[in-house]
């Protein structure tokens, strides 16, 4: 009787295979067009690899998307996690909290950088619940517990957020024309206000 892990791990090779081949094909076309220009149709195409292995592994555009993110994100994520400080570890949790949000701040504004870039391809919902949507929630949380913040983390989290998301900063930028500096300055002095809060 032929055992059948050989050929299980076989499969699994081939789609970890297949995974990295779409994600490069993704990222090629989103360097090259632009992530809004970026369709199943080409990623497939680019990849050398049938429209059917795309939609199984990803599900839909959004998922393909939101893959890449994941992937584009991993370097940002290690950064404020265990990179130099302020960002990362090594200063009062307080400081560390105004420097990730002056980081995102920058990074949208950076027409440059792929993860909003593909963060606006994809709906506020979806983004939500993707490994890095978690990974902010829960290092804004952390961060105010260690700063002494009295109340509900994980809602206050979701507050401060709110103002440094994709929407929020592009209206800020484009339909108030403010500048990226100003929404930082503001961001820091929202930080001071709610670390503060309970020193007074």
């Amino acid at each position: 009787m032929t055992e059948p892990s050989g050929d299980l791990t076989g499969e699994r090779a081939d789609a970890v295979r297949n995974r990295a081949r779409l994600l490069e094909a993704a990222a090629w076309l989103v360097a090259e067009r632009g992530a809004e220009h970026v369709t199943m149709h080409e990623v497939a195409q680019v990849a050398g690899v049938g429209k059917g292995t795309l939609f199984r592994r990803f599900g839909d555009r959004n998922g393909l998307l939101l893959a890449l993110l994941d992937d584009v994100e991993a370097e940002f994520f290690e950064a404020y996690t265990s990179g130099p400080p302020p960002l990362g570890p090594g200063v009062p949790a307080k400081d560390r909290l105004t420097a990730f949000g002056c980081a995102l701040i920058e990074r949208v504004a950076d027409e440059t950088d792929p993860g909003p870039a593909l963060g606006r391809q994809v709906p506020v919902e979806r983004r939500q619940t993707t490994h890095y949507g978690r990974a902010f929630r829960h290092h804004v949380r952390s961060l105010l517990r260690e700063a002494g913040v009295v109340g509900d983390h994980a809602l206050l989290a979701h507050a401060l957020l709110a103002f440094v998301d994709l929407e929020t900063l592009d209206y800020l930028r484009d339909e108030e024309q403010i500048s990226t500096a100003s929404v930082q300055s503001t961001w820091a002095d929202l930080v001071r206000r709610v670390t503060d809060a309970d020193q007074r």
